[in-house]
């Protein structure tokens, strides 16, 4: 199934000791990139769900931002950070006396500084802590990628519908083909007719010359290569797997393609439908950029 990847999800849970709320958002990005934010007491748990997360995406640039509610102090530790509240109560001091400010320095002044005072889990919990957090973390997980599949689906649906009108194009490329070089043999049998004053016409250079303009205008192996590139790209959509940089080069590769055409053909009606055929490529190109 085709998943965009711009999602959100969030989640949370307790069990009346200890609670999470997490909050999960990804965007598109060529590579997977996973930034966590989580209380510092649980960092020994990141690594842990970095593996859930790559479990479930694969590319992406994804945010987690996790917070942690505690409601029972049997399971934590607090600790005074004596010497850094020190610091801080000298840096208020200093800055009383420097500007001849109020002193207004109390302890919840102080105790709100970062790391003045830290909640510290036991580490004999770390197994139990996993196991709520991962409730909330799977959730939230699902939630986006529910998100994402759903907005994967659309730009599915519009890009197949630029893939039929690009195959139409190609339909009428490949049927205009034969007609160059029967369009190019009449128009230089006019004015080779217009340059001679007694209109007799060497057959054979003629002949030479639409021969050697049919081999270099001729586009078919370029038609049977694009529509092959659009066969490959519309069964890559229906793989139940991340084909966001597989589309990608697929549709260079069919760009190409209609460059050439368009470098080798000279009819009018030819160079239209391949100007048709290379703003459906960009628009394509666009859209497969948020696929996962």
């Amino acid at each position: 199934m085709i998943r965009s990847m711009t999602g959100f999800g969030r989640a949370s849970n307790d069990n009346g000791k200890l609670g999470f709320n997490v909050e999960i958002k990804s965007v598109n990005h060529r590579y997977f990139d996973l930034n966590i934010k989580l209380p510092r007491n649980l960092i020994s748990l990141e690594q842990k769900i970095r593996k859930e997360v790559g479990n479930k995406i694969k590319r992406g640039k994804v945010d987690i931002f996790i917070t942690q509610n505690i409601y029972d102090s049997s399971c934590s530790n607090v600790s005074f950070n004596k010497s850094l509240a020190n610091s801080y109560f000298k840096c208020l001091k200093q800055i009383k006396e420097e500007f001849n400010v109020l002193d207004d320095i109390s302890v919840s002044l102080i105790s709100k500084f970062p790391d003045v005072i830290n909640v510290a889990q036991d580490e004999e919990n770390l197994d139990e802590i996993s196991e709520i957090l991962l409730t909330p973390l799977n959730e939230a997980l699902e939630k986006m990628l529910v998100m994402r599949e759903k907005e994967g689906m659309k730009l599915k649906e519009d890009i197949e519908r630029k893939c039929s009108n690009i195959e139409e194009l190609v339909s009428k490329v490949e049927a205009r083909a034969p007609y160059t070089v029967e369009n190019y043999k009449s128009r230089l049998e006019e004015r080779v007719k217009d340059l001679l004053t007694d209109n007799q016409v060497d057959e054979a250079r003629l002949a030479m010359e639409v021969t050697i303009f049919a081999d270099k205008s001729c586009i078919d192996e370029e038609i049977v290569r694009l529509k092959s590139h659009m066969v490959q790209f519309k069964s890559t959509l229906l793989k139940d797997e991340p084909v966001g940089r597989k589309l990608d080069f697929i549709v260079q590769e069919m760009n190409r393609e209609a460059n050439t055409i368009n470098s080798k053909s000279n009819d009018i009606d030819i160079v239209h439908c391949v100007l048709d055929i290379k703003n459906e490529i960009e628009k394509i190109r666009e859209q497969i950029q948020n696929i996962e």
